[in-house]
């Protein structure tokens, strides 16, 4: 989508200065982070980036009875660990502080008597059963079954009987009798009829500010320019507009209104919904299985957004430049895990071997397998070992499986069923004959060790490599799939190489 002259970013800005671009992403603090809310971060931090604007980091966290300081520690973890800086936000402060709806709750309070005072907003005293009732009836008679505007027009009179019976009001935003229409950066420009447009609540009857009240008075104080978030809340862009209207009429702020991009939902098995319960939209999930920030958000990105040219693999600097909200694909997302490794595994063999060896480290940790600190030895030989994996991994954790043997001492756990594959009675002689071969190495180096063991198994015993291999492998790593064989031993030293090999020997069955 673009404007007369063909430029999308001149279409985008409107009469917003590129460094004027102000977004934000604002996560409420219920539950884990998961990976939708992290799409809808990256697209507005690449989108700030790309005309240098701000990214502002806000918390709407005014659902007491949902929001916990645990989840609020763990989203801005989160973001810290992807590299999603913030330019104004908790930890760093800015203009607009507080970032935390919690802690705003005074401004809400303000405006909304002023929205009260103006006649922009008015009090309904009408009761959960009545409103109830009368939504039954609306759609019994094929009507819209929205809030009717019952209390409007209240009389002085009657507002005295409501609060002679103890109604406490809440507080709802008149709006007006004519269609909202809009143009969403994603899909277009939008209509919604007078007639799906009702008077809604902003403050609760025990004084809570909602949603449809915070959320842009936040915005509109904080001058964010344009809103990138999920398509699940187009429905509430008409009013909210409505909203910022209002809010410039009565002086609470000023600037142009901010510009709407709904995002396409990130879905997952049977095309649904990925929500926060769904397992595989943990955040958490993905940093355990030693996925990379590189490799997640470059993945992430292209749920919905291509940087063109075919390509599927690009840094977050590289997205930042190219990133065009106009091209955002309107349709709902899958997440392919399979893709996410993938892509993944093409960032971390993009690691030095140093920078794989670190990160690696927590992984090997978590599994037992290295001491917290890691001495200089253990990371030396991790570093050794890099090489030997770097191309085989996909994700970080692989590396508890392919480099835990180097851990273990003279014996090693044996995987009972590459034991049942592999060290059967024929095994046996393959065994002595490698321990026999292995004895006279010298030097003890991945040539020699390969050298010997081929002389000893294929040539002398007459075997394939691949049964002449195995029952070494399995012996020495537990495993039949490991890092290459000969490289392997030289790392794991002669003592323990014949020590697992005795000890294979005393399992193999007779």
């Amino acid at each position: 989508m673009t404007d007369g002259s063909g430029s999308s970013d001149a279409f985008v800005l409107g009469d917003v200065a590129p460094s004027d671009v102000r977004v934000r992403f604002s996560p409420s603090p219920t539950g884990n982070p998961h990976v939708g809310v992290i799409r809808a971060a990256l697209y507005n931090w690449a989108f700030a980036r790309h005309f240098g604007g701000t990214f502002v980091f806000r918390i709407e966290d005014t659902d007491v009875s949902r929001d916990t300081e645990e989840s609020y520690e763990a989203m801005l973890d989160a973001m810290r660990w992807l590299g999603l800086h913030w330019d104004e936000g908790p930890d760093v402060g800015g203009p607009h502080a507080p970032y935390r709806q919690s802690l705003r709750r005074d401004i809400y309070a303000d405006v909304a008597a002023k929205l009260l005072d103006t006649g922009n907003a008015y009090h309904c005293y009408c009761t959960p059963e009545e409103l109830d009732e009368r939504r039954q009836a609306a759609r019994a008679a094929g009507k819209p079954s929205g809030y009717d505007g019952r209390c409007r027009t209240l009389s002085s009179d009657q507002v005295a009987a409501y609060q002679a019976e103890g109604r406490q009001p809440v507080l709802r935003l008149r709006m007006p009798d004519t269609a909202i229409t809009f143009t969403d950066l994603v899909r277009g420009e939008i209509t919604v009829d007078a007639n799906n447009l009702f008077d809604y609540v902003l403050v609760r009857a025990n004084g809570h500010p909602l949603y449809p009240l915070v959320n842009p008075v936040d915005d509109a104080l904080m001058g964010i320019t344009h809103v990138l978030r999920g398509e699940d809340l187009l429905s509430s862009t008409p009013r909210q507009l409505v909203l910022h209207e209002v809010l410039r009429d009565i002086g609470v702020a000023d600037g142009p209104l901010p510009r709407y991009a709904h995002l396409p939902l990130v879905t997952g098995e049977g095309n649904r919904k990925l929500a926060k319960r769904d397992p595989e939209s943990s955040l958490q999930l993905y940093r355990d299985r030693g996925f990379l920030p590189e490799g997640l958000l470059n993945y992430l990105a292209l749920l919905g957004w291509s940087i063109g040219e075919d390509r599927e693999v690009f840094s977050l600097e590289e997205m930042a430049e190219a990133f065009d909200v106009t091209r955002v694909n309107s349709n709902a997302a899958r997440f392919d895990l399979r893709k996410a490794e993938a892509i993944n595994g093409v960032w971390l063999r993009k690691l030095s071997v140093d920078d794989l060896a670190e990160r690696m480290v927590p992984h090997l940790q978590a599994a037992g397998l290295l001491p917290d600190p890691v001495t200089t030895e253990a990371l030396e030989l991790i570093k050794a070992a890099t090489p030997l994996v770097q191309e085989r991994m996909t994700v970080l954790d692989e590396s508890v499986g392919m480099l835990g043997f180097l851990f273990a001492g003279d014996t090693v756990d044996i995987d009972p069923a590459s034991a049942a594959k592999v060290l059967t009675p024929e095994a046996k002689p393959v065994l002595e004959a490698a321990r026999a071969a292995l004895d006279q190495v010298e030097p003890w180096s991945t040539e020699a060790i390969e050298a010997a063991l081929r002389a000893a198994l294929v040539d002398g015993l007459g075997l394939k490599p691949k049964h002449a291999f195995g029952p070494v492998r399995v012996a020495v790593t537990g495993r039949r799939v490991s890092p290459p064989l000969f490289e392997s031993l030289e790392l794991l030293g002669r003592q323990r190489t014949l020590a697992r090999i005795d000890a294979a020997v005393h399992v193999v069955p007779a």
